[in-house]
């Protein structure tokens, strides 16, 4: 067995979770060129995506975030819960933390920016493989610091450390479900409700067209909702201070 190949001698079988197109190709031409490594399929969107990894049974999935029908958020935390043995590769552009949280909390086994190597996306992939987790030292630094704060909180409030001997499990999906808001989603949202194109809302908040889009694709996920009109009605259940 080579080093390059997989931990049985097998080839690494991925699928490719990307709405664009030429990244798709890309990603495509860069695997098959690889001996240990086969691209079975290639999704569109996250609605294909775990379509694709409940037909094929992967062992890894290369999942961008923003995607159409269903984010990559919800559609990692789909192929996680109904496949535990497919590992989900993170490739986005999106570094925020509350992005990387949601991506991490709904399972995935690795975060990579699109503007990493070649070479370091190839070895996140056979590390997967290994039964490794690799997170960008960016992102790394962003999952230390949010643990690190969530166990200062649970010392001052005698709660237990999520994996502790007091707390053996991670919280289930379902506590995740009432993840709050962030103040500037919240805004976002009102913005919404009051009937506002992403190109108002983009105005009155001084945000990018495309960085609004992002927003309301991961404020969706979180109120699990699928249309503007869903969010919209759904914003009147909120809890207001």
């Amino acid at each position: 067995m080579t080093q390059a190949d997989g931990v049985d001698g097998s080839v690494i079988r991925i699928v490719i979770a990307e709405d664009q197109a030429s990244v798709r190709r890309g990603a495509m031409l860069l695997l098959s060129m690889q001996p240990d490594m086969e691209v079975v399929g290639q999704a569109r969107n996250g609605v294909e995506a775990v379509e694709l990894a409940q037909l094929l049974h992967p062992d890894v999935v290369l999942m961008d975030l923003h995607m159409p029908l269903k984010g990559g958020v919800s559609a990692t935390r789909e192929i996680t819960q109904a496949q535990p043995k497919t590992q989900i590769l993170v490739l986005t552009t999106l570094d925020d933390d509350e992005t990387v949280f949601e991506a991490v909390r709904a399972g995935a086994h690795a975060y990579l920016l699109k503007d990493v190597s070649e070479e370091e996306l190839l070895e996140t992939i056979r590390a997967l493989r290994r039964g490794e987790s690799r997170l960008t030292p960016q992102i790394a630094r962003k999952v230390m610091d949010q643990f690190r704060q969530l166990a200062g909180a649970s010392r001052d409030s005698g709660a237990a450390v999520p994996g502790s001997a007091a707390s053996p499990a991670p919280p289930s999906v379902a506590h995740l479900n009432a993840e709050p808001l962030s103040d500037k989603e919240l805004r976002l949202l009102e913005l919404i409700t009051e009937g506002m194109t992403n190109r108002q809302i983009a105005a009155a908040m001084s945000l990018a067209e495309g960085t609004v889009k992002n927003y309301i694709s991961r404020i969706m996920e979180k109120l699990h909702a699928n249309t503007r009109t869903e969010l919209a009605r759904l914003s009147r259940r909120l809890p207001r201070e």
